[in-house]
């Protein structure tokens, strides 16, 4: 984890990053220590993913750049760009799944065979969304997830998409499928064998 000091500073850095993470804190509460102790425990075997801090005492022109009222605050950037937000403190496996499917997104990057779109919407705590994350992985297939549970804005999409409120829920190539389809996933992502 790298500290930063300004905006300027951390659009530089995260500008080539395929995928990045920003923790804004305020050192010395306890939630703020809480994220921060936990994500650094989450980071602890992943390597190769960029994750920087800003403790918002010190630094103040960040979080006002991505609207943050609140800390601590974990934003996910794709290229730069501020996809997803995470505020307050989560467990460390919570943190290690998220560090875990970015950097087998990036790691996957390079593959050669085009693939359909592929956004599972999940929570935490859903067993089957983590089995079908699993299936994903497995079979090298590039996927977003977004969390619903921490994202309205999703979720009212999700639901509005598939009328459903259930997850899991994957987007591919723009068909909603609802629950872990395994046959229908398989068929939309050619999937051989199990």
């Amino acid at each position: 984890m790298h500290q930063v000091n300004s905006l300027a500073e951390f659009k530089s850095l995260v500008s080539n990053s395929a995928k990045a993470y920003l923790l804004l804190y305020k050192s010395g509460t306890e939630k703020s220590d809480c994220a921060l102790q936990n994500i650094e425990a989450g980071l602890k075997d992943v390597k190769g993913l960029d994750v920087y801090l800003a403790d918002v005492t010190s630094t103040r022109d960040i979080h006002p750049a991505y609207n943050v009222t609140s800390v601590p605050t974990l934003i996910e950037f794709n290229q730069g760009t501020a996809k997803n937000v995470i505020k307050g403190c989560n467990e460390t496996n919570y943190y290690k799944a998220l560090f875990d499917d970015a950097l087998f997104i990036v790691e996957s990057k390079g593959d050669e065979i085009p693939q359909k779109s592929v956004t599972v919407y999940s929570t935490p705590t859903c067993s089957w969304c983590n089995t079908l994350k699993a299936y994903l992985r497995k079979h090298r297939i590039r996927f977003t997830d977004i969390d619903v549970s921490r994202n309205q804005s999703a979720a009212d999409e999700m639901v509005r998409r598939s009328g459903q409120r259930g997850v899991p829920q994957t987007d591919i190539g723009g068909e909603m499928i609802v629950g872990f389809n395994q046959t229908r996933i398989s068929e939309l992502l050619n999937i051989k064998g199990q």
